[in-house]
């Protein structure tokens, strides 16, 4: 049985498919949707799930420099375009508060199936209070009985009192039409910089990094990265 702790001598290979220049489509976002619409094609488990990292900034130990303090969890894309790529979560959250402190943040999907992964990269910002009520009249009853329950990151006491809080909003408002809170709504990632990798053999992949165009230029500049 092979020890949990040590995974040293694990391997599987990557075979699927490769990635050259001539590829790839010369708008970073034309790629990335190529690339989602293959995952979606392919029956990706949550395709459209991303690992969303964000940092807060504290002073250091030594007081002579700020950290960066990084933290990473799964949100959910539900829509992007040339503005950028979307997602909806309560501005109280550990991530909305180091999105308010320090709006950069960088996105990553990984498809197991296709053996890429795609990350993103770029300042954040708030979507319009409009923008965000559309998105959540939109959702099923319950995801806004549940947004409007939990102030999402805060400690509370034990599950049976957030079930409470939840009972106590359907009751009070039995026909489900819950008010969106105040502090929930969407943010709009804008890309600085995408880096598409592609799993091969041997370790050797394929990785290529799309940089904004500078001021001027009218094309993203492509990199081939080192594996």
């Amino acid at each position: 049985m092979t020890d949990p702790q040590d995974q040293r001598s694990t391997r599987r290979d990557y075979h699927d498919n490769q990635l050259s220049v001539y590829d790839l489509a010369s708008d970073p976002l034309e790629q990335f949707t190529r690339w989602l619409e293959a995952a979606i094609a392919a029956d990706a488990i949550d395709a459209t799930a991303m690992a969303l990292s964000t940092a807060a900034i504290s002073a250091s130990e030594d007081h002579k420099r700020p950290q960066a303090i990084p933290s990473i969890r799964i949100v959910l894309l539900k829509h992007f375009d040339a503005d950028g790529f979307c997602w909806y979560s309560d501005y109280r959250s550990q991530k909305g508060v180091e999105l308010s402190d320090n709006p950069i943040a960088s996105a990553l999907f990984y498809w197991h199936e296709s053996e890429r992964q795609v990350r993103i990269t770029g300042m954040v910002e708030k979507l319009s209070p409009a923008e965000s009520e559309k998105y959540f009249y939109d959702r099923p009853v319950d995801s806004r009985f549940a947004a409007a329950a939990s102030k999402q990151s805060a400690v509370i006491e034990s599950r049976s009192a957030l079930e409470a809080r939840l009972a106590e909003l359907e009751k009070e408002y039995p026909d489900g039409n819950v008010p969106m809170p105040h502090a929930w709504g969407g943010y709009r990632l804008r890309p600085r910089e995408y880096e598409f990798w592609q799993g091969r053999e041997g370790r050797l992949h394929d990785r290529f990094r799309f940089a904004r165009p500078a001021a001027g230029a009218s094309h993203w500049k492509v990199e081939r990265l080192q594996p």
